[in-house]
């Protein structure tokens, strides 16, 4: 089979395209023929050695998939050969076939194709599990997401309007912004043009955002913490901007404020159930119309490097993908 590998910590320019031999699943596992493969802010950095994980070399990067099932392990019993899902990897999904554990297997929903499948799990399930368990969101709360024509960014805006929330997106430019607008948002605030800060202030009569979701990080951290309500809950969700920002403590306390973190993929391993009911009320307003995951630009497999720095250089809008059949 072809995949896209990795042989040593660097840029994406240094990934090639080989003929590997087909992975054996094990008997926990399913092997997956990958049709579509989505690209995530981890395979940015888990190429440069930058992320939690370090696979051994060499690995084909690429954390979530759909396919269809070619085989199973004897203990995996919910799919079956020839069934159509969706599957988080970790890494290995830019290649024809990846094995999985079946844990991390959830059948397609009609009316999904690939490419939406491929571009659904990680932002739905990551910015879901933000909002309702970590954050509590509350219909009628004033959510604001930072970095919203992005992957999780969109989801965010997307869920929390379906959750009955007021949404504020704020971006980094206008073009971005009506991406947001599209996707549902109530107000927009363009951080490039002014203080994230004042419009926030400005469109809660002062009072701050109840929930803020910041997959973003550095200087925007700085200022959303300052933009927060009374009881306010800000997520951490990532750090796209390049710095780990510090908290001065003092800001929480006068708020009253709880600063969050947000790590999906343990949960989703820690609490199964929770997360299978999640993704059940996802799939359910996805076939209510309510989330329509925009992917923008599709790659073919050779071209994995360029998905990679379409995403890594922040040049994409809502999902990249990488079609491998």
């Amino acid at each position: 089979m072809k995949a896209v590998l990795c042989k040593a910590f660097g840029p994406a320019e240094s990934l090639v395209l080989e003929d590997i031999s087909s992975p054996e699943p094990k008997k926990n596992e399913i092997l997956l023929e990958v049709y579509a493969a989505g690209v995530n802010f981890p395979d940015t950095l888990i190429i440069e050695g930058k992320y939690q994980f370090k696979p051994p070399f060499p690995f084909s990067p690429g954390g979530e998939a759909a396919g269809v099932v070619a085989a199973v392990g004897e203990k995996v019993q919910h799919v079956k050969p020839g069934d159509r899902v969706m599957a988080l990897t970790g890494w290995g999904s830019f290649a024809e076939q990846v094995a999985v554990p079946g844990y991390n297997v959830m059948p397609i929903p009609a009316g999904m194709d690939f490419e939406t499948a491929a571009a659904f799990g990680m932002t739905y399930g990551t910015s879901m599990h933000a909002l309702k368990q970590r954050a509590n969101l509350q219909p009628g709360e004033t959510l604001l997401v930072l970095g919203a024509s992005g992957g999780v960014g969109l989801a965010a805006v997307e869920i929390g309007k379906a959750m009955g929330a007021r949404v504020i997106a704020a971006a980094s430019s206008a073009e971005k912004l009506e991406v947001a607008k599209r996707a549902g948002a109530d107000e927009l605030i363009d951080y490039s043009a002014s203080s994230l800060k004042e419009e926030v202030k400005k469109l809660t009569g002062g009072q701050g955002a109840d929930v803020i979701y910041d997959p973003v990080g550095g200087d925007l951290f700085d200022e959303a913490i300052r933009s927060i309500a009374w009881n306010g809950r800000l997520l951490v969700v990532g750090f796209a901007s390049g710095r780990i920002p510090e908290l001065p403590v003092n800001l929480a306390l006068l708020k009253g404020a709880a600063v969050v973190g947000v790590f999906w993929g343990s949960f989703a391993q820690r609490q199964p159930q929770d997360n299978l009911a999640n993704f059940q009320q996802l799939f359910a307003w996805h076939a209510e119309g309510k989330l329509k995951p925009l992917v923008s630009q599709t790659f073919p497999l050779e071209r994995a490097a360029d998905a990679i720095n379409a995403l890594g250089q922040r040049k994409a809008v809502g999902k990249v993908v990488v079609k491998i059949r």
